[in-house]
């Protein structure tokens, strides 16, 4: 039987950075700038002036031979995109008869939903939040983004200076738009965001794909219908879109995380009105996510020896990168311990597959969790269990293949994982750590619940309250639990968990559509 044939996306009415994260693009250097609005009008004219440099979804030349499709784009040097909160939007006097249509908690906004997201305790609260963040400050209204290409010595393009002047004084001469400063960094008035960097076989420097804890980072992204052209789509669905009781992969609904299309409920979801406005739009969950690099050095150095005396281990070093693994799911260079769930299979797994390769590639992401339900190979809590839970929920998990579902209660949860680190070791200000970019179609559904009952909370785990390991809100006391790997030693209980990653500011965004950035701009927003 012939596969299904796939929607066809509008690229070109779809901002980008949805459907490919530019990091892994080509693109490490970024700047995300925000503005106040206090004139309605010059909002408007500041962003119509900016509407004409936005970097739409149409595909440029591919270095790895993927189709470009309908109307190809050059490659930019420096690609421009906005968003908008729920109070840029009345600011900017978009209708209440529109305002009206958007979810609750993109009108509550992030800092009101602290309680849901575990910002209302430790280090996490707002009140600890970058200046530019914390709720007494001027409201974030809209929020300017710029990625970059690197000039091949590590440094960013000059594009990026060029438009961040460009934008700068598109604001300047309009009173009633204000650049708010703020945030925590060498400059306050801006987000600076760079890859981490090494030196390549040239001795130049080159991106890392990984982040300050040392994970190759963003390796599960999800795949949807549309996202890729002809058969590259079919391939790369295989252990990143959704997966039947036998196996059987496919990509998910587009209407997960672009609204106006179909979801995977067979639903187009409601939004705001006119459905020109909504449609091509995405909601997404700004996250400013500090990583705590002494606490987590010291806690695994600590908690390596106890692993080691446990389970009889002589070499600490090889503890250290086995324990980082368990409370991952992955090795730091991305291999999933379902494929690899000791040193020795890592090692061997590298052997037969060339790491980096597009065998390997593909090789990492296939894989689900029926064949370890006990957590004996990939711990139940580790992180990559809780983001993405692919088949370890299936309610059917022992009924045979036949009657399996799958992956269909975390096909309504996935995200589209977006940002760049910040920072690096040794800045004099501490500042190292992600901005997480979480795009889809519903906050609540997909990232309120993920981030609320599987990072925080380790019920459908059958873990009691014992949050994620890496990302968590870790109460005093808080532990993870590894499975013993065989009858012959202990499970290992790592206690003591400090708090490795808080938050420091954010908030929930709208990117429009390319229409709907006009109706804005040019203010003919009309529900009826």
């Amino acid at each position: 039987m012939s596969a299904p044939i796939a929607p066809e996306l509008e690229l070109g009415d779809l901002q980008g950075g949805i459907l490919s994260a530019y990091g892994k693009l080509g693109f490490p250097k970024a700047r995300y700038i925000l503005f106040h609005v206090t004139d309605p009008a010059a909002g408007r004219a500041f962003v119509e002036a900016l509407r004409p440099l936005v970097t739409t979804a149409r595909r440029w030349p591919s270095s790895k031979g993927i189709s470009m499709g309908k109307n190809p784009q050059a490659r930019p040097d420096c690609t421009l995109n906005l968003a908008f909160t729920f109070w840029g939007l009345l600011a900017l006097d978009v209708p209440t008869r529109s305002l009206r249509g958007m979810p609750d908690e993109f009108i509550d906004g992030m800092a009101v939903r602290a309680p849901i997201l575990g910002d209302d305790i430790l280090d996490n609260r707002p009140a600890n939040w970058d200046a530019v963040w914390q709720p007494g400050a001027p409201k974030a209204h809209i929020l300017v983004m710029l990625n970059a290409r690197d000039d091949g010595e590590g440094n960013p393009h000059p594009a990026l200076q060029q438009l961040t002047d460009l934008v700068l004084a598109a604001a300047a001469a309009r009173p009633g738009v204000t650049l708010l400063r703020g945030h925590r960094g060498a400059d306050d008035r801006w987000q600076e965001l760079t890859a981490m960097y090494a030196p390549g076989a040239d001795g130049k420097p080159r991106p890392l794909p990984t982040e300050h804890f040392g994970f190759v980072d963003a390796i599960g992204d999800p795949v949807f219908e549309g996202q890729y052209p002809g058969r590259e789509e079919l391939k790369r669905c295989v252990g990143q879109g959704a997966v039947d009781g036998r196996g059987n992969w496919r990509p998910l609904a587009p209407g997960e995380f672009i609204l106006g299309w179909t979801d995977e409920a067979q639903e187009v979801a409601g939004a705001a009105m006119p459905l020109d406005f909504s449609r091509n739009g995405s909601f997404f969950a700004y996250r400013k996510l500090h990583q705590n690099l002494d606490a987590w050095d010291q806690w695994i150095a600590a908690r390596a020896k106890g692993l080691a005396a446990t389970w009889g281990l002589s070499d600490l070093g090889e503890a250290a990168a086995l324990l980082k693994a368990k409370m991952a799911g992955r090795w730091a260079d991305g291999v999933p311990l379902l494929l690899a769930p000791t040193p020795q299979a890592h090692v061997a797994f590298n052997t037969r597959w060339k790491p980096g390769s597009r065998e390997w590639l593909e090789q990492i992401t296939n894989f689900t969790f029926l064949d370890d339900i006990d957590g004996a190979k990939c711990p139940v809590t580790a992180h990559i269990r809780r983001a993405n839970t692919r088949d370890m929920l299936d309610p059917l998990w022992d009924q045979g293949a036949e009657n399996r579902m799958g992956s269909a209660l975390n096909n309504r949860r996935r995200m589209l994982r977006r940002g760049l680190p910040y920072g690096g070791r040794g800045d004099p200000q501490g500042e190292h750590g992600i901005v997480l970019l979480a795009h889809c179609a519903s906050l609540f559904r997909q990232f309120e619940f993920v981030q609320q009952q599987w990072m925080n909370y380790g019920l459908d785990f059958n873990a009691g309250n014992d949050a994620c390991p890496i990302v968590g809100a870790h109460q005093p006391g808080a532990r993870f639990v590894i499975a013993a790997p065989d009858d012959q030693k202990p499970p290992f209980i790592a206690s003591g968990l400090p708090q490795f990653v808080s938050t420091r500011g954010g908030d929930y965004f709208f990117a429009p559509s390319m229409t709907a950035l006009r109706m804005i701009g040019t203010g003919v927003v009309d529900p009826t």
